[in-house]
């Protein structure tokens, strides 16, 4: 009777990806519509901004010494002068990315936005006291961009936010004893977020590891959190950064500094759900700006693992770290434009796209579209590559130029005959029908 009824709930699993080892929460239809704009997205840009900027050394700077005290002070001297966010947006729309992801509230505690919570926000705490949030939340509706929220679970400046692994310098108490009034401030800045920010298309939390099984286990009240998000916004999806399996109530899977089934830096050791997946990773090394660190990914490079991506059916959010000033930096412009160039051309072969029926191979990847197969070729052995077994291809060629390309049967695999191809091309792409 047992292995009936496991069979049975195996069945339904199947069945209802909505479902998916998530217990009782089931995905409204509002939230499986926004699943599949997001996955259909394929591309995003993820912005780390805050006063740690003024510091130059990353979003982490206050883990490392300062006391919260003299930290904060930073804020008074706060004034980007040159944000513009009509060109931010545009910037990050030519590059062919389809939606933007920002700090709305830092490790750090500052909110860059209005927030009746406290006045460490950068309408009261600064002399800037523009709601830089609002503005680019204005300008992402006009121009057609999706807006994520990245927001913190942990905080290095509030008392009764209780002491975890990280912020250990910053000179807080951080005892715990009054953990439910930070987690109602919390609640009633997501409030704000959601309420006063018009469509906010995912929140995206990170800080649930300062507080995981081997730190100080406490019951973070998850399930609650989730469920007023989805309350006070019912196509927002939810996502955490927690490095683990999904939670129940959670939307999107998240994978830090790598591919998902990758582990190589440390963060993505987790098992792949069904939900859509995204990778975030850096265009050089930091996530906030960081005035040495100019060691910036080139464009193929970006592009490429924005295609692999694609190739196992994942998002790329791509960072950048926005000067104190509140420019963008130019090498991070630089390679948007050179992303965007190419997107315009290739771009049906990522946007809308599925994984590829089969794994990536040494010469690159592939991404699908009901019968439509693209063959990413990006590191070719030979002018001959091989098509695992399993998928049958019926007619192929050049997606640029329409040109038939020849191919045969090797035993039950297939092989493509390929011209050679250009020099310092990102990605030859085959059009492939299959069966």
């Amino acid at each position: 009777m047992k292995r009936n009824l496991l069979f049975f709930l195996l069945i339904l699993l199947f069945l209802n990806p909505a479902a998916e080892a998530f217990g009782e929460y089931t995905a409204s239809e509002d939230v499986m519509k926004s699943r599949k704009q997001f996955a259909d997205d394929r591309f995003g840009i993820f912005l780390h901004w805050g006063i740690y900027s003024m510091f130059g050394q990353g979003e982490w700077y206050l883990n490392y010494g300062p006391t919260a005290e003299e930290y904060m002070k930073a804020a008074k001297g706060f004034y980007p002068a040159d944000f513009d966010a009509a060109a931010w947006v545009k910037a990050i729309k030519d590059s062919g990315a389809k939606y933007i992801c920002i700090t709305s509230r830092h490790h750090d505690g500052f909110s860059m936005f209005k927030t009746a919570q406290n006045d460490y926000n950068i309408v009261d705490g600064t002399p800037f006291g523009r709601d830089i949030l609002k503005e680019l939340a204005d300008e992402c509706q006009k121009q057609g961009i999706a807006l994520h929220l990245y927001y913190s679970h942990l905080d290095w400046v509030r008392d009764d936010y209780p002491r975890g692994r990280t912020g250990k310098t910053t000179g807080r108490p951080g005892t715990g004893e009054n953990w439910e009034s930070y987690y109602a401030f919390m609640n009633a800045q997501l409030k704000e977020l959601l309420t006063n920010y018009g469509p906010i298309r995912a929140i995206w939390f990170d800080g649930w590891w300062d507080h995981d099984e081997d730190a100080t286990p406490f019951d973070w009240h998850l399930q609650e959190q989730y469920e007023m998000i989805h309350s006070l916004q019912p196509a927002c999806l939810v996502g955490n950064n927690h490095h683990q399996a999904t939670f129940e109530g959670e939307d999107i899977q998240i994978f830090e500094r790598d591919l998902p089934g990758e582990n190589t830096a440390g963060y993505s050791g987790q098992a792949i759900s069904r939900l859509p997946l995204e990778t975030c990773n850096t265009m050089n090394t930091s996530w906030g700006y960081k005035i040495k660190d100019q060691d910036y990914k080139d464009s193929k490079t970006l592009l490429r693992y924005l295609i692999k991506a694609a190739g196992m059916g994942a998002n790329l959010l791509l960072n950048i770290g926005p000067q104190p000033n509140g420019e963008l930096p130019a090498a991070a412009l630089e390679r948007l434009q050179h992303i965007g160039e190419w997107m315009k051309l290739n771009g049906e072969t990522i946007y809308a796209t599925e994984a590829g029926p089969f794994p990536a191979q040494s010469w690159g990847t592939s991404t699908r579209k009901d019968n439509r197969l693209f063959l990413h070729v990006m590191t070719p052995d030979t002018n001959a590559i091989i098509i695992p077994e399993g998928t049958k291809i019926l007619n192929a060629k050049e997606f640029s130029s329409n040109k038939e390309v020849k191919f045969t049967q090797a035993g039950k695999a297939t092989v493509l005959h390929l011209d050679s191809m250009p020099e310092d091309t990102v990605d030859y792409i085959i059009e492939c029908e299959i069966e």
